[in-house]
């Protein structure tokens, strides 16, 4: 699914062309329809390795302007539906990123999006923003404060 999505935002992938009856093209096709179309102004980086000076990396699925908003999108695939409270990884995931992004770009992403479909084609949109998404970004910047203390500690 997330080949599918990053050859769509890039352009490189006409999504008519694939069979109807792959599950991955279908469950991509719920997040383009639903979560990106019309929602997705600017494309900054896809799959785009992130680093935060001394402390973490990784890459984000997607960097851009979403709604108006500079904003770090996470895809997600999932067996079944997920609440809100059942996701909290993805949402301190996200804010590692949108933390690293700023800190070394001088941007200003306020917002997480995370782009949930499941296997049934359910299709689910999380948004973290304001107070909430600094929340996020405080425990992680703990986590990491925590992990580097043990490390040290041994």
């Amino acid at each position: 699914m997330h080949d599918y999505l990053e050859k769509f935002l890039l352009g490189k992938l006409n999504m008519d062309l694939l069979g109807d009856n792959v599950l991955e093209k279908m469950m991509a096709d719920q997040i383009i329809e639903n979560g990106l179309r019309d929602k997705l102004s600017e494309i900054w980086g896809c799959e785009a390795t992130l680093y935060y000076p001394s402390k973490y990396a990784g890459a984000a699925d997607c960097i851009g302007i979403y709604e108006n908003k500079e904003t770090i999108i996470d895809f997600k695939q999932s067996n079944k539906p997920k609440k809100d409270e059942w996701i909290d990884d993805y949402y301190l995931q996200s804010a590692a990123y949108s933390l690293a992004h700023n800190k070394v770009h001088g941007s200003n992403i306020t917002q997480v999006a995370i782009l949930l479909c499941t296997k049934d084609n359910i299709f689910q949109r999380f948004i973290v923003e304001g107070e909430r998404l600094i929340n996020y970004q405080n425990q992680f910047l703990e986590k990491v404060e925590q992990f580097y203390s043990q490390r040290m500690a041994n």
